[in-house]
């Protein structure tokens, strides 16, 4: 009896541990080890030009990599419960032969020539809209993977995903991620958070991907389409769920590159607030700082005024690190990429 109970209370802490980490170990792709390269192909890979886009197709939530929450080098990162509605923009990387063939975080191994990719928050598996904002090509890929878990990275593609956007030569674009939901096959494919009269002042707003305390449900991060957040005079014609879908699906079994206008300008938005003194006091922080141009916009966003605090124009990804890394010092840890 004796030796019973002193069995007890060691057992308990370690199903106690255990239990926790199966909430906290992060549900990201195996380690490689070393860069491996993958074993010669029986017949070469297909051109990536060639390789048709992702089709929605409703799947059962994995078993694997959905966690409601992990950590991963000091961050929590909360799975959302739904892709629904869901839109960010900022800075895309690839991954490809150090980890092709190796276990994926929903358990299936990961081809680096098919169109897939890996996002740190949403629900396994999703599909998602990813457009090149530099030079408008836009492909939808499968996420069946956690990651990138490196600098300011919010969605990680394929080999092959990244070839038809065009950013193998630099490693990184600057995108914008829409969640896409299945259609029929008769219906257009229509992005989720795209309405058929998105006005163009439509404000992004932003919630952070990691956080301390609870969960978030599930939301848009940014909550405006591509040219409605353009904010430009007259809207331009992919704001519309009918040109939207027209314009960038293109025939998705056909392989081939769809392409979507590009942005006027991209910058950073450092912050957003709704008196427009907190702005200016911000504004007038970041002056002088070695940003680059720092200024206010104010626009009516469903009837309240919005003061928004932004640098730019942006012209590529080293200069958006550069500038976020700097925010980042000075303790502003939630700036973001913005569009016109």
């Amino acid at each position: 009896m004796r030796l019973s109970r002193a069995l007890a209370l060691p057992l308990c802490v370690a199903i106690a541990v255990g239990m926790a980490a199966c909430f906290s170990a992060p549900p990201r792709r195996e380690s490689p080890g070393s860069p491996v390269t993958p074993p010669p192909a029986a017949e070469q890979p297909p051109a990536p030009q060639s390789v048709p886009d992702m089709v929605p197709r409703n799947e059962p939530r994995s078993r694997n990599g959905n966690p409601p929450f992990y950590d991963v080098m000091g961050r929590r990162y909360f799975v959302l419960s739904s892709s629904v509605g869901y839109v960010e923009r900022g800075v895309a990387s690839w991954y490809g032969p150090g980890f092709h063939q190796v276990r994926t975080s929903t358990g299936e191994p990961y081809d680096m020539y098919a169109m897939t990719a890996a996002h740190k928050t949403l629900p396994l598996p999703a599909y998602v809209r990813v457009t090149n904002l530099q030079n408008g090509r836009s492909i939808v890929v499968r996420v069946n993977d956690r990651g990138p878990f490196v600098g300011n990275r919010i969605i990680d593609l394929s080999y092959t995903a990244a070839a038809k956007l065009d950013m193998l030569r630099n490693g990184t674009a600057m995108v914008e991620v829409r969640s896409l939901e299945p259609v029929s096959a008769n219906t257009p494919l229509v992005a989720q958070g795209t309405t058929p009269n998105a006005t163009p002042n439509a404000s992004p707003t932003a919630a952070p991907t990691a956080a301390p305390t609870a969960a978030p449900t599930a939301a848009p991060l940014i909550a405006s389409p591509i040219t409605a957040a353009a904010e430009a005079p007259s809207p331009a014609p992919a704001a519309s769920a009918d040109s939207a879908s027209s314009t960038a699906s293109g025939d998705l079994n056909s392989g081939g590159i769809s392409t979507v206008p590009v942005p006027r300008a991209l910058f950073i938005q450092a912050g957003a607030f709704s008196d427009p003194r907190n702005a200016e006091r911000l504004l007038e922080k970041l002056r002088g700082g070695g940003y680059g141009h720092v200024f206010v916009r104010d626009n009516e966003i469903q009837g309240r005024r919005m003061y928004r605090v932004r640098i730019g124009p942006v012209p590529d990804v080293a200069e958006f690190d550069r500038i976020v890394a700097a925010l980042e010092r000075v303790g502003i840890s939630d700036a973001h990429l913005a569009l016109d």
